[in-house]
């Protein structure tokens, strides 16, 4: 039995819509499908979950809200029109709507939550009732329905496992299942979306918890390739990568699957492919726990991503002055923050944190309490910085890699701001200026794969 998910390019009109009915129907082991909001048909398109984001701020300014709710009911009726499907599906989505925004509002993150979950819940019911016009034995399951349980608020969300057994009756069910990603519900019944990508982590909830033989992530590449190709020209597809390869690549900038999504299949040891909804007959990328590797390539990909600052603290016998990394790392956790490295000499401490996290309020903040209370010598926070990462198993047996790629950034003219490595070896990263991060991916790739 398999699980396959839908990403929005894949399902964002009725053409492509097709192409996933007939790869869902073309193997008979495709049983449950995760389907995401409507994406863009072309490039000047606008998202069906931007429209609903849209939808529910005018809401929230006590704006007319008749213009955006068309915008969203007419990108699914003309989808519904060209499957020749019943006026009665869009009665039920243009219902559903106007419920959500009619909602209580006194919780805005949550009122937002219920509008941008729209996107996907409607999907998942126009195409259960396209494949039902088809003569397919199908059915919508909601989140609430089928057990996808969250945590409560205020923590970040993430699903909890006493929705398990509940998940794996889904395999039971007559039919294909077409079920929503990106959001699930609290014991009480209090919808939460995932983050961004958060479809991914649907669909591997799902397959981990039925015990599936294979995850498909469908989307619009033939594969993982082993830098960004909007970047390095023509770069290498991935064959196959482990689950830890996966990650870091994810973590680094790779789009194309969620990091978070790794982890409920990687702890059921169900493996994933990423595959081309519009090319499905090509291999894709398998994800799984071991492969073969080879000695000539211990670099199976780079990735870089940029939104990064530093945090940098100077402190005279700073290794001799015991639980100072707490204390600095404590302040960090009382405004909020999680940190992403943290390199440190005997004299010095930097915190890697992602800019987006910061506000002027909280940097002020964090500068005076480190000064004051940490009794630094210096301290300083500066933004503009990417993170390059090499990843690959194959690296912790490869002699001279990091002498390799630091003459790699070197030639480039650009300059290392920081350099770590995971105890595992299984990722490298390099630390610099955004402005250089374009010329030292393509350099780097050169070295390892050129």
């Amino acid at each position: 039995m398999k699980v396959c998910k839908f990403g929005g390019t894949s399902v964002a009109s009725a053409e492509q819509i097709k192409k996933v009915v007939d790869i869902v129907l073309s193997d008979k082991e495709r049983k449950i499908v995760v389907v995401s909001a409507p994406g863009k048909r072309s490039s000047d398109d606008t998202k069906v979950t931007d429209l609903l984001i849209a939808l529910g701020e005018k809401a929230l300014a006590g704006e007319n809200v008749d213009g955006a709710l068309a915008d969203v009911v007419a990108r699914y009726e003309s989808i519904a029109e060209e499957l020749e499907l019943e006026e009665s599906i869009i009665d039920t989505i243009r219902k559903d709507l106007k419920e959500r925004v009619q909602a209580d509002r006194s919780d805005e993150v949550l009122f937002m939550d219920s509008m941008k979950a729209a996107g996907e819940d409607n999907n998942a019911k126009l195409i259960a009732n396209y494949l039902q016009s088809i003569g397919v034995t199908a059915n919508y399951v909601s989140p609430k329905e089928g057990g996808l349980l969250v945590n409560e608020r205020p923590e970040r969300v993430r699903a909890i496992p006493e929705g398990d057994d509940r998940l794996a009756q889904l395999k039971d069910k007559e039919g294909i299942i077409v079920f929503p990603g990106f959001f699930g519900f609290t014991k009480n019944g209090t919808l939460r979306t995932f983050n961004r990508g958060g479809s991914d982590i649907t669909g591997s909830l799902l397959a981990a918890a039925t015990g599936a033989s294979l995850y498909e992530n469908f989307t619009d590449v033939d594969s993982v390739f082993a830098a960004n190709p909007m970047v390095v020209d023509n770069p290498e597809a991935i064959d196959e990568m482990t689950y830890n390869e996966m990650r870091e690549l994810a973590y680094a900038g790779f789009s194309v699957f969620h990091d978070e999504a790794l982890m409920p299949a990687f702890r059921k040891s169900v493996p994933v492919c990423i595959k081309n909804t519009n090319n499905p007959s090509a291999p894709g990328t398998m994800i799984v726990a071991e492969r073969k590797k080879d000695p000539a390539r211990p670099v199976v990909g780079i990735a870089a991503d940029d939104g990064f600052a530093t945090l940098y603290v100077d402190k005279y016998l700073m290794n001799q002055e015991v639980g100072f990394g707490r204390r600095l790392l404590q302040i960090l956790e009382d405004e909020g923050l999680s940190f992403e490295h943290t390199p440190s000499g005997i004299d010095n401490m930097s915190v890697i944190l992602r800019d987006h996290q910061l506000t002027e309020e909280k940097e002020q903040r964090i500068l005076h309490r480190v000064e004051t209370e940490l009794q630094t010598d210096a301290v300083q926070l500066k933004r503009g910085f990417s993170m390059v990462v090499l990843v690959g198993e194959g690296m912790r047996h490869t002699t001279g890699l990091t002498a390799r790629a630091a003459s790699a950034i070197a030639s480039t003219g650009a300059n290392i701001q920081m350099i770590n490595q995971g105890s595992s070896e299984v990722s490298l990263v390099f630390g610099i200026l955004t402005e250089d991060e374009t010329k030292v991916l393509r350099a780097l790739y050169n070295e390892f794969f050129n």
